[in-house]
């Protein structure tokens, strides 16, 4: 049996090993890990039956540290310690993943040895289940049981740990045909590589079973809403869309897919089952692969979520994406000093869609990487027209998406850019979010200081929202700060947003930022940001976002300086 035991002091470790050596009937090989970057490397590089956990052996976060555990050793048993009672600490850890709880206080070599033996044997059990699982799909052979076993243990443990679950039944179309066109032999060939392929397309928490000569059933654990559904049924017809090819033929199948979900459609594994079966023959009415949901609220969310984001990936490709321009105006001199790009989507059907509702699919699906270089290159070409039309000081501010971050070729792509527009990078602002750092802040910050020294400046966005002190942006290159719209709205209502607006601008200025404040709209707001030293606004005060030749319009119109210096 190979242990591995997860605690920051070697006595412990220690204790516990002699805890199993005192066991007769058992010759463990006990590993000791007091480090979080080398417990990443031995989970994923080393094969163990029991892990056991001290508690106190965490990043941070227990609930996120036993759900990376989980995911990260492929749902190996977690023993966890602490010095509370069972009846403490017991519930909670069990609900988040552990598979027992022993207290340290009333620990002896006993309790433990039995409690690690009890949790090897289930794993053999498990393991030996699965293999048998893998053979019968290899065979052909079901076994409906076993399924069924699977399932309501799954519920079990989304019911425990109060979490959603889905089940999906996949029906090849056409099965028949493809038996009596290649054989029986081929066909189960064709469904053993299908399985493979899909099995590599899901997440390891996920269980695939073949149910039936051309059924296969997908068990999805632990997930939040039917978005979480939607990219697993992305992938799994994404498998299914690519060609097979079996003994030297080529095969394209299609396949009708039925979801169910728990607790909405069924809170056992019959019930689900059943419903997910009928969401399927539903399915089977729309021609190639297809799917419905038991749930019809669900179906229309999720089917409306996947078909607006391949209707953003023609839009990129279409022409249909446009910048707005949304002003921002200098207290002191009442010039406008710069504007925000801000993106809007003409939909050939749904006319003007709105940022709230696709942003969030463009960033999910990643489409918000190239489309948030194609606002760049657009900024960068209205800031070159701007100089032509007599605004050469105007400022392009551009929001960065976090997942902008996860590209390891950003600075080099705006770079690219940028060198191709030959502009002036000082007018060049990107603005971006707290979140957009946490991600990978090392690599953040050093993006920051790549385009920095580019001349590129940069602005905190949505600022006071999230968990950073101003004191933390001392060390970015950031030379102003949003206050968000959500706490100028509340002037004239809260005391407290006034006075955290008047902090904000006066630590900002303390460590030599500006400041813009976001969502102006009334003479009363304007007023009292005037009175604290904010040095620009944005709102519909002074305008909404336009388009491109409308702002041209509003700097003419309001007399706008050629001569505007930043």
């Amino acid at each position: 049996m190979r242990v591995l035991v997860l605690s920051p002091h070697h006595t412990d470790f220690l204790w516990l090993r002699s805890l199993l050596d005192s066991d007769p009937e058992m010759d463990p090989d006990v590993t000791w890990c007091p480090d979080l970057i080398d417990c990443d490397d031995l989970i994923r590089n080393a094969s163990f039956d029991v892990i056991v956990w001290d508690c106190a052996f965490h990043g941070g976060d227990e609930a996120s540290f036993l759900q990376y555990l989980s995911v990260s050793s492929d749902e190996k048993p977690v023993l966890a310690l602490s010095a509370e009672s069972p009846g403490e600490r017991a519930p909670a850890l069990l609900a988040e993943g552990a598979s027992d709880y022993l207290s340290r206080s009333s620990l002896d070599y006993w309790a433990f040895a039995r409690a690690v033996r009890c949790l090897w044997y289930r794993q053999q059990l498990s393991a030996s289940a699965q293999g048998h699982l893998g053979r019968e799909l290899a065979t052909g052979v079901i076994n409906r049981d076993l399924f069924f076993d699977r399932l309501q243990q799954a519920l079990l443990r989304a019911e425990r740990g109060g979490q959603r679950l889905a089940l999906l039944h996949l029906n090849l179309d056409d099965f028949r045909s493809i038996n009596e066109s290649f054989g029986y032999q081929k066909s189960d060939q064709m469904i053993m590589k299908l399985a493979e392929r899909l099995r590599r397309a899901l997440r390891r928490v996920d269980s695939l079973m073949r149910i039936g000569g051309d059924e296969l059933a997908i068990i999805i654990e632990k997930v939040e809403d039917s978005l979480d559904i939607t990219r697993i049924i992305r992938k799994v017809v994404s498998a299914l869309d690519d060609p097979l090819t079996v003994d030297g033929q080529t095969l394209v199948v299609s396949a009708s897919l039925g979801v169910a979900t728990y607790p909405e459609s069924g809170d056992n594994a019959e019930n689900l089952m059943r419903r997910a079966n009928r969401a399927m023959f539903e399915a089977k009415r729309d021609p190639g692969t297809s799917y419905r949901f038991y749930d019809r609220q669900l179906h229309i969310t999720a089917g409306y979520q996947l078909r607006l984001e391949a209707d953003l990936r023609n839009a990129l490709r279409g022409g249909e994406l446009e910048v707005y321009y949304q002003p921002r105006v200098d207290l002191a001199t009442e010039e406008v000093r710069g504007v925000e790009c801000l993106l809007r989507w003409n939909h050939p059907q749904r006319g003007l869609v709105g940022p709230d509702e696709f942003i969030p699919v463009a960033e999910r699906s990643g489409l918000i990487v190239p489309i948030g270089y194609w606002v760049i290159e657009q900024a960068c070409k209205r800031l070159q027209e701007s100089a032509g039309l007599g605004f050469p000081g105007l400022v392009f501010a551009v929001n960065l998406s976090f997942r902008q971050f996860h590209d390891r070729k950003m600075t080099e792509t705006i770079f690219r850019i940028i060198f191709n527009a030959n502009v002036d990078t000082s007018l060049l602002e990107l603005e971006l979010t707290e979140s957009a750092m946490m991600h990978d802040p090392e690599y953040a910050q050093r993006c920051l200081r790549e385009l920095n020294q580019l001349g590129i400046s940069f602005a905190l966005d949505d600022f006071g929202t999230g968990f950073s002190s101003l004191s933390n942006l001392q060390h970015l290159p950031i030379s102003l700060v949003k206050i968000d719209k959500s706490f100028v709205q509340e002037l004239g209502h809260s005391a407290d947003a006034e006075h955290i607006i008047r902090a904000i601008i006066s630590l900002s200025h303390s460590l030599q930022m500006s400041v813009v404040a976001e969502g102006v709209e009334t003479e009363g707001q304007l007023e009292f940001l005037r009175q604290s030293h904010c040095d620009e606004v944005q709102g519909y005060y002074y305008a909404r976002p336009m388009p491109w030749n409308d702002l041209v319009q509003f700097l003419t119109s309001r007399g706008q300086s050629a001569c505007l210096q930043k």
